[in-house]
């Protein structure tokens, strides 16, 4: 497969899995908001989505004051931030554009409708109405998305490559998460206040876990146990472990003369969750760990761009000529990549971080 074409159905897995994450935070917050509870404890909740996606900065250089509509408006609409809903879905349509002849006409036509119904759901007060009714519309859009996938594209090379970037962003979602809910809980903790159930009921929801919670372990939720749920349940589809299985088993289906190395290290890190303990975790420290993991996580993408995707110093010579850059010619054929010549450390979407970038 051209290096160019894997990059396009790489990142626009990642964006969609991005949206439907983003969304699925903002629902639950904006859930939680509704409880019984102070101006400064509402605040500190959206601030702490906030940190989530590394979007603090961001926000406070742009916005004065922060209130929910204002935070809302950020992670939704603002073309301004890469990571918003409106970026996101933007962005996987366009990567699709670009390989529209690599896509079933099934996969094409979901991504291309669901960036026109963006339009409207985003035209007048419609979000300002009911945004959970959005919230739930992005999620069965992502949903749809990848039951089309599933269901229409040979599973060949174009497959495991945007399988695999479902699940890497996944990964990266779900320990953010994990590390942010726990920091506010240890915080929580040194300020004399135990955080109740629905705190830890509104972790669950947030990746659809809190009924397989119940399935799992018919009892009371304790945050041990949330923690391992989310980090070393293998039946979980959002947990660490299922994540980098999914990883490991599509980076085998294509493997190169380059890739072993990386195959290994996704291997070692699967390996390590799988084996791993949640009581030897939290002895280490739960936080330490998320940091160490994201890192590899982070390092995993590069090695996978390296490997396989677009290399930086192509892309950027590619930008010179308007005419071969999948914005403006979506149709063009793209170069072969001697991937065996050309090896570079940096994603070739420019690796937009969560905040200004996006983590790999």
């Amino acid at each position: 497969m051209l290096s160019r074409t894997a990059d396009h159905l790489f990142w626009m897995a990642r964006y969609t899995e991005r949206a439907e994450n983003t969304a699925r935070m903002l629902d639950v917050r904006l859930q939680n908001a509704l409880m019984p509870q102070t101006a400064a404890a509402i605040e500190k909740g959206w601030r702490a989505l906030l940190g989530i996606s590394e979007l603090e900065q961001a926000f406070d250089a742009k916005y004065d004051v922060l209130t929910q509509a204002a935070v809302i408006d950020f992670m939704v609409r603002d073309p301004d931030n890469p990571s918003s809903i409106a970026s996101c879905l933007t962005a996987a349509r366009e990567n699709a554009r670009a390989v529209r002849g690599t896509l079933t006409t099934e996969v094409w036509e979901t991504e291309n409708a669901t960036w026109i119904e963006l339009q409207q759901q985003l035209a007048g007060d419609k979000l300002d109405n009911s945004p959970s009714r959005f919230f739930e519309w992005v999620k069965y859009r992502s949903h749809l998305s990848r039951g089309v996938t599933l269901g229409t594209m040979l599973q060949d090379e174009a497959f495991n490559f945007i399988r695999l970037g479902t699940f890497l962003e996944r990964a990266d979602n779900t320990a953010r998460l994990l590390d942010v809910k726990f920091l506010a809980a240890h915080d929580a903790n040194e300020a004399g206040t135990q955080p109740d159930f629905y705190y830890w009921a509104a972790l669950l929801r947030s990746v659809s876990a809190f009924e397989i919670y119940r399935k799992v372990y018919r009892d009371v939720i304790t945050p041990a146990r949330v923690a391992e749920l989310l980090m070393l349940k293998a039946n979980m589809p959002r947990s660490l472990v299922a994540c980098m299985a999914e990883v490991v088993a599509n980076l085998k289906q294509v493997s190169n003369d380059l890739s072993h190395d990386t195959e290994r290290f996704a291997g070692k890190l699967h390996a390590e969750l799988q084996f791993a303990r949640i009581e030897d975790i939290l002895e280490e420290g739960l936080h330490d760990y998320l940091v160490r993991f994201l890192e590899c996580i982070s390092e995993l993408g590069n090695r996978v761009s390296s490997d396989f995707l677009v290399p930086a110093e192509l892309e950027s010579a590619q930008e010179t000529t308007p005419e071969t850059t999948p914005e403006t010619a979506p149709e063009a054929e793209p170069e072969m990549v001697q991937e065996a010549t050309q090896k570079t450390a940096t994603s070739t979407q420019t690796q937009v971080q969560k905040s200004t970038t996006v983590p790999d």
